[in-house]
């Protein structure tokens, strides 16, 4: 198994740590900054071989976590995901897109309403 040198995971977990504190931030992220951070981290983590020691900063910061599933979404869909949590997370879209629907259909109804003759 090749491993790889500790500058370059050094290197990864700095960067991913930046994008961490981005992704999580509460105040403004100006956007280009923030694709560049995440693009520079994805070229990062495509130019890793699998390793070990890798686990351990994908277990560390969940936003990283998800990029790289993103990344090798074809190889192994969402595997690094606890399945409760993307299972929570499906029902949550589901029924938000469910109650906007509804709410739009109930506007449209009272909007109909108000110009008939």
């Amino acid at each position: 198994m090749k491993t790889t040198e500790p500058t370059t995971l050094t290197n990864l977990a700095l960067v991913a740590q930046l994008f961490e504190r981005m992704d999580r931030s509460a105040g403004h992220v100006d956007p280009s900054q923030y694709r560049q951070v995440a693009g520079r981290l994805a070229d990062m983590l495509r130019a890793l071989p699998t390793d070990v020691s890798l686990d351990d900063v994908l277990a560390q910061l969940p936003a990283t976590r998800e990029l790289y599933e993103n990344l090798h979404y074809a190889e192994a869909g969402l595997c690094r995901s606890p399945l409760e949590a993307a299972v929570d997370a499906e029902v949550r879209a589901h029924d938000l897109i469910e109650r906007i629907r509804g709410e739009a259909w109930r506007a449209g109804t009272r909007g109909d309403a108000g110009t008939a003759a």
